[in-house]
């Protein structure tokens, strides 16, 4: 019964909340704009009364360039986004996102819906991209994926003035689906669905047909007024499906608490421990063996008494022990302080209840702090029957739909290019009906005539075939033809103007279109007519579209690493032209020498990093502009000429970047052996040098011993004639010295006689 009353619930809120006056009128007017981007102009009611009037019923679309134009310029490049993390810890992860984002977007072929999402927002003002978990995808392991609802089945809160729709109360999808098709996809639902209560009347099923009585377009509500059929041939019925997304308040707990060290770790900080307090102790009992040793020497020399010593010892041995005692206590606090890790968890409030009653753990929290946490809750109801409630994951706060506006009014009922381009459109198409009604006059004229006068059927046949001649009846006068009013000159410039007004109002001239006689003769010229022409467009792409990308890139964001927790390999194709493929891995874990895992690099799962989108990346880039840009920094050694081969149309230019490669390698090659080879020439150079010096040096050696070897001879034959020179002179030196001393000895005897012979003359006196 209370599933029942919460079906009840959501249906009320759709049908008085959601599906109100306003949104039906919004709905209204962008159906009518997107048929007429799609040619859909003239409504069965126009048609049959130009006919009846004989007017031309064509319509010459000028709303399509307009929407083609706007989709290049928003979807000519896939968008790319960037994550910075938080802390240092968490860049090396956050630079992995913008490859998971990448791997999401080819997945779930994202360039066709967020083209068809851009195709949306300009023809009924609002397209979405929606992310959703397969959780059967990669063999049960789940994927992130995205899809693209249509914009007439997304109902947001009226009261939401958010663009991004934050601060919506809800978001609701309504579909109409076969019974069959909603058992394939809830299959653990589906007696609920065989008893949910079916479509009764489809009067609201095509709003086109229940607003003009007539449909030009087929829209994809018109599918719900089609019969269906199960597989085994019967009629299948019909059922409403209600998807709700809203926004609750969940009570959560910031929880800080102390991890305390196992038997394990405290057995080691024991142990280290008691080698710091070994340490303590010898270092302290040194210094009382130089403490008492001393006081000794104080007391031998008769200034300190033996007693003192004493007391003073003790009181040393006591102050010791206490000392040691708490420097051991000091050391284990300190270690087990160390070893205690502060972790921070976010629990919910009825979690974090039940583990406080676990006395051990609530001795160790440090800080738990309350507070109330956003969360998404989605609601599926079929029929009268409530499926399923769930919470999504905690790390998921916005909503997974995201709109893409193209001129946002502050309400959840945005403005479509389309839409001031439909009185301009209708403009054209009945100037250009009255032009060719008034030259099919012209050329195919009336004719006034007297009953009776003529032959009708002659004259309808042959009145405007070239030299016909046509009777009239005796004594009747002839027909008068009846020409039609000439159309003003200033009619004609309406129709012009008309043009150029819906150039003016759609930002989208003839130029942009390749128009020769609209653009500029110089190079330069047509240059800076498209960076002045697309202003209008990138101010619609800077404060919609990338506003949006980021949003969606930060749902992924929440989402993949809600699903992308184990470990996971994945490739790429980089965003470029060579086409070149990048490895990916998440999530590795990491073991010890036991073999047990113990942690995980590029852990994705806990990360913080906040998403950003490349600004204009998926603006198209002036080609021609950009490859002469491109070579101007290649002659300035900027680039090289892979990169610009890279944004070239070349045949096979991955080939080409190739064998350029391979070329660079063999030609760095090459230059290496020239380099070795110009030095070892250098070096047989210089060999061939030395060995030269080296010979003259040999001869000018040889030549200098030579010329020693004479000159020590001539000096030795010098010496030697010196020496027999000098030895006769010192022989005939020693000769007269002895002569001369044999004379002189002659002479002092000679005189001592003489003076003996007169001393004996004077005693004899």
């Amino acid at each position: 019964m209370a599933r029942k009353k919460k079906a009840d619930i959501i249906r009320e809120i759709f049908n008085q909340g959601a599906d109100i006056y306003e949104r039906q009128q919004w709905e209204r007017v962008n159906t009518v704009g997107y048929e007429f981007s799609n040619d859909a102009q003239l409504s069965e009611k126009e048609k049959t009364s130009l006919e009846e009037q004989g007017m031309p019923t064509f319509t010459i679309n000028r709303i399509l360039p307009v929407v083609e134009m706007l989709n290049f310029y928003a979807t000519a490049n896939s968008p790319r986004w960037q994550a910075i993390g938080v802390e240092g810890s968490d860049s090396g992860v956050a630079a992995v996102f913008s490859d998971i984002a990448d791997y999401i977007w080819h997945l779930s072929d994202g360039g066709t819906l967020y083209a068809n999402a851009i195709n949306d927002s300009i023809t009924k003002s609002v397209g979405y991209v929606l992310v959703d978990v397969d959780p059967d995808m990669d063999n049960g392991m789940g994927e992130v994926t995205l899809k693209q609802p249509d914009p007439f089945d997304v109902y947001p809160d009226p009261k939401s003035r958010d663009m991004l729709f934050r601060d919506a109360a809800y978001v609701i999808i309504k579909k109409v689906l076969p019974k069959n098709h909603l058992e394939k996809l809830f299959p653990d639902y589906k007696i609920k669905i065989k008893r949910s209560s079916t479509v009764q009347t489809n009067d609201d099923y095509s709003q086109r047909a229940m607003w003009d009585n007539d449909q030009s377009l087929f829209s994809p509500k018109d599918n719900n007024n089609t019969m269906t059929v199960r597989s085994d041939g019967t009629q299948d019925d019909m059922v409403e499906f209600f998807e709700m997304y809203e926004k609750i308040k969940v009570p959560y707990v910031n929880v800080f608490y102390r991890m305390p060290p196992t038997k394990k770790e405290l057995s080691e900080m024991k142990k280290q421990c008691d080698v710091m307090v070994k340490e303590m102790q010898q270092e302290l009992e040194v210094q009382f063996r130089e403490q008492e040793a001393s006081m000794q020497e104080q007391v031998q020399a008769g200034k300190m008494l033996p007693e003192r010593m004493q007391l003073e010892l003790t009181k040393a041995k006591e102050q010791m022990d206490a000392q040691l005692q708490g420097f051991s206590q000091e050391c284990m606090s300190k270690l087990q302080q160390e070893a205690s890790k502060i972790e921070n968890q976010v629990i919910s409030e009825k979690e974090f209840k039940i583990i406080m009653e676990d006395e051990n753990f609530a001795k160790n929290v440090i800080e738990s702090i309350p507070f109330k946490g956003t969360r998404i809750k989605q609601s599926c109801v079929a029929g009268d029957q409530f499926l399923y409630e769930k919470v999504l994951p905690d790390n998921v706060t916005e909503y997974p739909i995201v709109p893409f506006h193209y001129k946002w009014t502050g309400t959840p009922f945005p403005i479509s290019a389309v839409s001031p381009l439909i009185g301009k459109q209708r403009e054209i198409n009945k100037s250009h009906q009255i032009m060719v009604h008034n030259a099919s006059l012209g050329s195919s004229l009336r004719w006034l005539y007297d009953e009776g006068a003529i032959d009708e059927e002659v004259w309808e046949k042959y009145s405007s075939a070239p030299g016909a001649l046509l009777p009239k009846r005796v004594g009747s006068e002839a027909p008068t033809p009846i020409l039609p009013a000439p159309l003003s000159n200033a009619f004609f410039g309406i129709v012009q103007e008309g043009k150029q007004d819906m150039e003016y109002l759609a930002g989208i001239y003839s130029s942009m279109q390749g128009d020769t006689q609209q653009q500029h003769e110089t190079f330069r010229g047509m240059l800076a007519l498209d960076e002045y022409g697309t202003r209008r467009i990138k101010q619609w792409m800077k404060h919609s579209i990338e506003p949006a990308l980021r949003q969606l890139g930060k749902v992924v964001m929440q989402f993949s690493q809600n699903v992308y927790t184990a470990n996971k390999r994945f490739r790429i194709v980089q965003p470029s032209a060579l086409q070149q493929e990048k490895e990916v891995e998440l999530n590795v874990p990491l073991y010890n020498d036991m073999g047990e895992a113990i942690g995980k690099s590029m852990d994705y799962e806990t990360a913080k990093f906040d998403v950003r989108v490349v600004s204009g990346s998926t603006l198209p880039i002036n080609r021609w502009a950009y490859l002469s840009e491109l070579k101007d920094m290649m002659q300035l050694g900027i680039v090289d000429d892979l990169a610009v081969l890279a944004e070239t149309d070349i045949k096979d230019k991955e080939q080409i970047a190739k064998r350029k490669s391979l070329y660079a390698q063999m030609r760095g090659q090459i230059e290496q052996m020239d380099e070795v080879l110009k030095d070892k020439e250098g070096t047989i150079e210089t060999l061939e040098r030395q060995l030269v010096q080296a010979g003259i040096k040999g001869k000018v050696m040889q030549a200098e011993m030579e010329i020693t070897k004479h000159k020590e001879q001539a000096k030795s034959k010098t010496d030697k004639q010196y020496t027999e020179t000098e030895g006769k002179q010192k022989l005939l030196r020693n000769v007269m010295s002895n002569e001369a001393d044999a004379v002189k000895d002659k002479m002092d005897l000679e005189l001592q006689k003489t003076r003996n012979n007169l001393a004996n003359a004077n005693k004899k006196e």
